[in-house]
């Protein structure tokens, strides 16, 4: 029994003997790997950069336009009467003096076969009375009363005529036709609307701007325009005129655009954003917006400084933002014109980052991006 006890703690011992180096070998390898990993360097994160660059811009105002047409209206009856025939198609495009409505013009026909049968016997009356005049045979009077009658009927001829061209209704110019707003058969009345028509080759664009921009504003100022109907599309155009009044109660002043819209995308009645281009440029410190991080404690972005050796290492720097065009947004704070920034993916970085810049496949950054072109 003593000797199996005594093998038992000799057993024992060997085995903690055996736990105790392994424990201490693994210790040194974990030692090891700990002085290693202190050792290792990260390896610099490749980064797209852009260079703070101080730029003279021209300022632009917003506001938001209504579409107006150069050239449109209700077309109307001048006479009233009862349809005949609709010779229009709605929607369709027309030319000026295209025929639109014809007028029931049976009883103005037979007048002017009247007017027609009078004016002819008062030309031969005034023929014989010529001819009599010349032989003395009639008195003066006579001769200047045919004369009369002769331009009684001819005026009466040329009422009856105009009285018949009033009943076929014409398009005052070119444009596109809206809805149909009569039947054939219908009796309508002097200035009833026939149907609408809208000239939408070249549109205006009206908008308001606070009088404190008076100074800079000008005809011949560029205007970009964008409408939610066509929110990919930049229409661009000149401002024609600005009112010459302020209005009193809102102390603005309204503007006038010309638009080439050759397409008709742009309708009467729409409204549109607009972006007019100040009379002014001014010295800008501008950066991608993409550059910024933005947090509850305000911008800031991630300057590329010289680190140890030839190294790399980013700094945040907190910026105040200024108004924003297109790609880019102004700084008005923190950052000076030469400083290297981070321009995309900063929120996958820290501040003391060791970097290396790569702009192989950096964006493209642009005051005045279009989606058509981007």
């Amino acid at each position: 029994m003593h000797k199996t006890l005594k093998g038992v703690m000799i057993g024992g011992a060997l085995a903690l003997g055996v736990a105790a180096l392994l424990i201490g070998t693994k210790m040194a390898q974990f030692g090891a790997m700990g002085e290693a990993m202190a050792q290792m360097v990260m390896p610099p994160t490749p980064v797209n950069s852009y260079t703070a660059e101080q730029m003279e811009w021209q300022p632009r105002l917003s506001a938001v336009g209504s579409v107006a047409p150069v050239q449109g209206t209700e077309v109307t009856a001048e006479i009233e009467g009862t349809i005949r025939e609709i010779l229009f198609t709605p929607g369709a495009q027309v030319q000026a003096g295209t025929p639109l409505v014809q007028l029931d013009d049976s009883l103005e026909q037979a007048s002017l076969r009247e007017a027609e049968a009078a004016a002819e016997l008062a030309q031969l009356a005034l023929r014989r009375a010529g001819e009599l005049a010349r032989t003395k045979s009639i008195s003066q009077l006579e001769l200047d009363n045919a004369n009369s009658n002769v331009r009684q009927t001819q005026a009466r001829l040329d009422y009856v005529r105009a009285l018949i061209a009033k009943k076929r209704i014409s398009a005052p110019f070119a444009g596109q036709l809206g809805i149909k707003q009569v039947s054939v058969g219908q009796f309508i009345n002097k200035g009833q609307a026939v149907v609408s028509l809208q000239a939408l080759a070249q549109v205006y664009v009206e908008f308001s701007i606070p009088q404190r921009q008076l100074a800079q504003v000008n005809p011949g100022l560029i205007v970009q325009v964008v409408s939610d109907a066509h929110p990919d599309q930049l229409f661009e155009g000149k401002v024609l005129a600005v009112s010459p009044a302020v209005d009193t109660s809102t102390r603005n002043l309204r503007v006038q655009a010309l638009l080439d819209n050759n397409d008709g995308k742009l309708r009467p009645g729409m409204y549109v954003s607009v972006s007019l281009q100040l009379a002014r440029t001014e010295p800008v410190l501008f950066i991608p917006i993409s550059a910024v991080l933005h947090s509850a404690y305000g911008d800031a972005v991630l300057v590329i400084e010289a680190g140890e050796g030839d190294s790399l290492i980013t700094r945040q720097a907190a910026v105040r933002l200024g108004l924003q065009q297109g790609d880019f947004v102004q700084v008005l704070e923190g950052l000076n014109a030469g400083d290297e920034i981070v321009s995309t993916g900063s929120f996958k970085l820290a501040p003391g980052m060791p970097v290396v810049i790569d702009n192989t496949l950096a964006p493209t950054f642009s005051l005045d991006p279009r989606p058509n072109n981007s």
